[in-house]
């Protein structure tokens, strides 16, 4: 009797936490809906009024020059992979990029089964080449987001042209999403096509922060709901954000040219033990193989790959000078 009293008991508390679980997640699409019916009714609720600060609160009280730290970064980038893909601006999945991880891996053990490289070598060929995807992936979001910081300050000069025309903002999104090239005119597209939906400029806005963290789009936002909530002239806001674009990318040119040496010599520096390496086992295989086979060649095997990298963080550190 006892054995099915615990069974109940079992079941009722899993039953309990699975409809509060799903309560819980269910919470934030029902305010949604809520706040959007009210907003079309004309109703301001108490939550209505709480979630509208909130909102207000969200690009206006954040610091537009706070610069996260290394694990908020990878928290960003590792925890929220679905932003990451829409970041990169591609259609991949998680399982998608785990099965070409996984067959790039595989594809590199047998490559190097074919080379007839050291067993001992065999795991780190396949953890490279299974990596291939992910920096893939890494790198054309770094490019993506680089070209949309080029494209920022015209956008801004058509946005200011379109108000001096007597547009609306609404129009001048939708001019710079035909007239201009992706990403920024996909990007601004999907601003202008969510306020056709019903999405208040303000979350789209913030919506667009979210997907491009940069800096200079931080300080356009943040004018467009400032001039919103207590009016002034935007097409003059816009003229100064995007002559500040173009100082910036100024001096950022500058600074790249003054710190090439440096760059140059720090890709040297980190390329020449893998460069070493590779010769040395071409020319006497059996030689460099003790650092794998050796307990003390593995210890210096792990010391020289920790100081490789506090190498490439120091001259990285050196050489990033933020503008």
């Amino acid at each position: 009797m006892s054995v099915w009293i615990i069974g109940i008991a079992v079941f009722l508390g899993v039953a309990a936490l699975v409809g509060g679980l799903a309560t819980i997640v269910r919470e934030k699409p029902a305010n949604k809906i809520e706040d959007r019916l009210d907003i079309l009714t004309g109703a301001n609720t108490p939550a209505t009024a709480k979630q509208g600060r909130m909102k207000e609160s969200g690009v206006l009280a954040r610091p537009l020059d706070k610069v996260p730290g290394f694990f908020e970064i990878f928290l960003e980038r590792f925890g929220n992979i679905n932003l990451l893909f829409e970041q990169a601006d591609t259609s991949l999945t998680i399982s998608k990029l785990l099965l070409i991880s996984v067959t790039m891996a595989v594809i590199g053990g047998g490559l190097g089964a074919v080379l007839r490289i050291h067993p001992a070598l065999m795991p780190l060929l396949g953890l490279l080449t299974g990596a291939v995807p992910v920096f893939w992936v890494l790198l054309r979001r770094r490019r993506r987001l680089k070209a949309f910081a080029a494209q920022l300050s015209d956008a801004m000069e058509m946005l200011a042209r379109s108000l001096r025309a007597g547009q609306s903002l609404g129009f001048g999104f939708n001019m710079v999403a035909a007239e201009m090239s992706p990403p920024i005119s996909k990007e601004f597209n999907r601003v202008f096509e969510e306020q056709n939906l019903g999405i208040t400029l303000d979350e789209s806005l913030e919506g667009l922060t979210e997907r491009i963290p940069n800096l200079d789009l931080k300080f356009f936002v943040t004018a467009v709901i400032l001039q919103r909530q207590t009016g002034g002239d935007l097409a003059e806001i816009l003229d100064k954000i995007g002559a500040l674009i173009r100082d910036r990318f100024r001096i950022w040119g500058q600074v790249q040219a003054l710190t090439g040496e440096g760059r140059l010599s720090g890709i040297v520096l980190l390329a020449l033990p893998f460069v070493l390496f590779l010769a040395v086992y071409q020319l006497n295989p059996n030689y460099i193989m003790v650092l794998f086979t050796d307990p003390l060649g593995k210890k210096m095997l792990a010391v020289a790959i920790f100081m490789q990298i506090i190498g490439a963080l120091v001259i990285r550190k050196i050489v990033n000078i933020k503008v």
